[in-house]
């Protein structure tokens, strides 16, 4: 695998570095104002050797902004496939964020990225209870006045946790846990397993299955259009997610938790959540 070395420290300039604060201040800007943040090839299959890009997308429905990598925002980057677990090399500002040459051995590679904590400020609080209502999360208006809070004024810290599926050659392969806070595993390959009754995928909070959790689905045609389910999981923390051909897929679950004492003193926070992301694409068969 050919990847390109980290840009030496001493060719930033004055004007680079306050390029990169401006950018890290407007990534800011658009995670707090979108939602699901995920990873989304050019192209989820690859030839040996080939090239791939990969962008960090924010935004709803399948549909959203391309986020620069910043080394400030990611907490862990990493590429798992055939060789094991590698850190993903990226300059500051690289966008896409992933531009590189696989392997020439064919496989699974499974991408894993976890940004940062960040805040968001309810100023408007029946958008958290748009939020909470949309995600199913367990919180009541009851429980929030209970605990004293102000009506609005309060914060949300937040962080993510996402990972993307690329075929390369003949893309077998497992994915597995990774021990993310939060995490979709997917049970199967999309790439080469049957999925004709669907995909299996297994949703994870500190490596715990969660039972009769709501799992958002976002599948996208060829054409660009997004259809979104929201499905359930089983005792086990299971589903399967119906899958079509020449589809690619996003699937999204979130934790939300009280904050721990020191977290919330640092931010603030009244509410922490934890967003869980997998993308993938489904292969039209030969």
């Amino acid at each position: 695998m050919h990847a390109r070395a980290a840009l030496p420290f001493k060719t930033l300039t004055i004007t680079s570095i306050t390029l990169l604060s401006f950018v890290f201040v407007l990534f800011s800007s658009l995670t707090a104002k979108a939602h699901e943040l995920y990873l989304e090839p050019l192209d989820y299959q690859v030839g040996p050797e080939g090239r791939l890009m990969i962008n960090i997308v924010n935004g709803q429905k399948f549909r959203g902004h391309k986020l620069p990598y910043l080394p400030q925002v990611a907490v862990r980057f990493d590429m798992a496939g055939p060789e094991g677990v590698v850190p993903v090399v990226s300059r500051a500002g690289d966008t896409p964020a992933v531009d590189m040459q696989v392997p020439a051995q064919g496989g699974l590679l499974v991408f894993i990225y976890h940004a940062r904590n960040a805040t968001l400020t309810y100023n408007d609080a029946e958008k958290f209870w748009d939020f909470v209502e949309h995600k199913d999360l367990p919180v009541t208006r009851a429980e929030h006045a209970a605990r004293g809070l102000p009506e609005s004024g309060f914060k949300e810290v937040y962080s993510r946790y996402s990972k993307t599926l690329v075929a390369v050659g003949d893309g077998a392969g497992q994915d597995r846990n990774f021990g993310l806070l939060t995490e979709i595993v997917a049970l199967a390959n999309p790439y080469t397993d049957p999925v004709d009754n669907g995909l299996p995928v297994q949703l994870l909070y500190q490596g715990v299955p969660r039972a009769n959790e709501q799992l958002e689905v976002f599948d996208k045609d060829p054409a660009g259009e997004v259809t979104i389910t929201r499905l359930r999981t089983d005792d086990d923390g299971i589903l399967n997610v119906p899958v079509t051909p020449g589809h690619s897929y996003m699937l999204d679950a979130e934790v939300l938790r009280l904050p721990d004492p020191a977290l919330a003193d640092e931010t603030g926070a009244s509410y922490e959540s934890l967003w869980a992301n997998l993308t993938f694409a489904v292969p039209v068969a030969d």
